[in-house]
């Protein structure tokens, strides 16, 4: 285990919290021969899953680094359909279904190699972290909290306590990030301030025990049952771990409230609609919000996760959101650290993700309108009625609730169709702008965009050439077009090979006969032909040089 070794005096990268983003990143940095340790206050152990839902574009990293299987073979029931039920409550009347297939029956889009999965944190992160600890370059370190960050200028220096002897070290490293959270330490170290930091809600948590609530209930299983009472909606409960274990959100308001058990058990009677005995695990109130962090950088202090973006969980993008900024900074902190990449690379960062977090916590937030859009429109009083009366009202507003909601569950615009159009070193095309469509998605080659998916063979993806240095696809250009950015790419020294694709429909997806995909799977740059600067384009892609106008277009 890499715990074992000792602190280093200096290494290359400090990460600041060992959620899913901060493994992510220790896992990508590992993966890429980039030593880094990453230091986690707690001892690891999760009584409270935050997220339970790992997108289809993370899988496609997750793909990357050789562990999606491990995602899929998660304890998580293969079998459990993931219906999104709206009920009065679990025992009482459905008012309307979205069917959604078990995960061992969804066969995923057809834009992707891969699915979304149902793994809740408390799987999650025990397989990114088996991924992370099984690299040479990565070392965990838990009960080891950050008390003090200091951007020297050339280096950072990291003062930090063992939780349990309170011995003290200090590490120096090249660069930090801090993967710490809503209350980020590493933000507050470098007085970087939070936008928009309003409460939306205030909700309580309750993870409660209880072996089969579907057939206590008698309803068909499902995964996610919103629970609408006389005063609209009140509560959600979540199959958890598929099984016994699930998790009771009671939804407040903006004002902030401390429930007693005695209130916290009544609740959860009142959701499932019945007496019945359980265990509750843990109660943890907490505060949805949408802020997110002014800068992403101060010098060699950067945020990541939720320490630069916090958003309502209504959508689950949050973490999924955390694991493309690991993604990103993953590729540019290896090209800085081994010296090919150029002082504007980290530059980079902040305006090609910082607009996503903000599309993203926007979409969240008008989920959780949506959710609670039923506190505006009550329900009317024969929704609780029995007889011919009862069954009509619950149809007329099932209906209307369930065509509010649905664009929660079908948003693969906002996993796959995000693009970086205001990135300094991608030759973006002009005026284009990151689409606004939740529900479908159209994949591009538009520099910016994510390189499209296709199968090459079976079970090969265009996906699985991309990772290892910046690709050249070349769709029937002349071999000596390929080799002027080939030669470009050599004498800056940026690691580049190209991929000759034969294949009519691949190339008319790609849309130009060369197309430079960067490590991280992103298109940087297309054409027909060579550019008639070659080293210019390698350079800007490189963080070397800004985009110039005139090459832009």
């Amino acid at each position: 285990m890499s715990e074992e070794r000792p602190l280093p005096e200096r290494i290359p990268v400090v990460i600041v919290g060992a959620g899913p983003v901060g493994l992510a990143l220790a896992g990508d940095l590992g993966w890429r021969g980039i030593p880094c340790v990453v230091l986690e206050r707690s001892d690891g152990r999760i009584t409270q899953p935050r997220m339970d839902g790992v997108g289809v574009r993370t899988m496609e990293f997750c793909r990357r680094w050789g562990i999606a299987e491990w995602v899929a073979d998660s304890p998580y029931p293969r079998d459990l359909p993931q219906d999104n039920v709206y009920v009065t409550s679990m025992a009482g009347f459905e008012l309307e279904r979205e069917p959604m297939p078990a995960p061992g029956e969804d066969l995923g889009p057809p834009q992707s190699p891969e699915r979304r999965e149902r793994c809740p944190q408390d799987m999650f992160d025990p397989i990114l972290r088996k991924f992370a600890s099984s690299l040479d370059p990565v070392q965990l370190r838990y009960h080891a909290e950050v008390t003090q960050v200091v951007d020297r200028g050339d280096e950072v220096v990291v003062s930090v306590s063992d939780t349990r002897d309170g011995t003290e070290r200090a590490i120096r490293a090249d660069y930090v990030v801090g993967c710490d959270g809503a209350a980020s330490t590493v933000r507050r170290a470098v007085a970087i301030k939070m936008s928009g930091d309003a409460v939306l809600t205030h909700s309580t948590n309750v993870i409660f025990r209880h072996p089969d609530l579907a057939a206590l209930c008698q309803k068909p299983r499902g995964y996610r049952f919103i629970c609408i009472g006389e005063e609209g909606t009140y509560a959600t409960v979540v199959a958890i771990n598929g099984r016994d274990r699930w998790r009771l959100s009671i939804i407040g308001d903006e004002t902030r409230r401390e429930l007693d058990p005695e209130t916290v058990k009544a609740t959860i009677r009142r959701a499932v609609g019945v007496e019945f005995d359980f265990e509750v695990e843990s109660t943890v109130p907490w505060a949805r919000r949408e802020a997110i962090a002014e800068r992403y950088r101060s010098g060699r202090v950067l945020l990541a996760g939720d320490a630069a973006h916090v958003m309502s969980p209504t959508g689950g993008f949050g973490m999924n959101t955390g694991i493309g900024d690991a993604v990103d900074l993953g590729w540019k902190l290896e090209a800085v650290l081994s010296g090919w990449g150029g002082p504007g690379l980290l530059d980079s960062y902040e305006p090609e993700r910082k607009p996503v977090a903000e599309r993203n916590a926007r979409e969240s937030t008008t989920n959780l309108g949506n959710l609670l859009a039923p506190r505006t429109k009550r329900p009317p009083a024969a929704v609780f009625a029995d007889g011919r009366l009862g069954v009509r009202a619950r149809a007329d507003y099932g209906q209307w609730f369930k065509a509010l909601v649905r664009r929660e569950w079908f948003s693969i615009g906002i996993h796959l169709g995000y693009e970086y159009n205001d990135s300094p070193i991608i030759f973006t095309l002009p005026d284009r702008e990151m689409s606004s469509d939740i529900t479908t998605y159209v994949q591009s080659s538009a520099p910016g965009s994510r390189a499209p998916h296709a199968w090459l063979s079976e079970g090969r993806s265009t996906l699985d050439l991309f990772g290892r240095g910046f690709v050249l696809l070349t769709f029937g250009a002349e071999k000596t077009e390929a080799e002027k950015l080939l030669a470009a790419a050599d004498r800056q020294g940026v690691p580049c090979a190209a991929v000759a694709v034969d294949d009519r429909d691949i190339a008319e997806l790609y849309e130009e006969p060369l197309v430079l995909v960067r490590p991280d799977g992103f298109v940087a740059w297309r054409g027909e032909e060579a550019p008639a600067d070659p080293d210019a384009v390698i350079s800007t892609v490189r963080g070397a040089a800004p985009v110039a106008t005139a090459v832009r277009r």
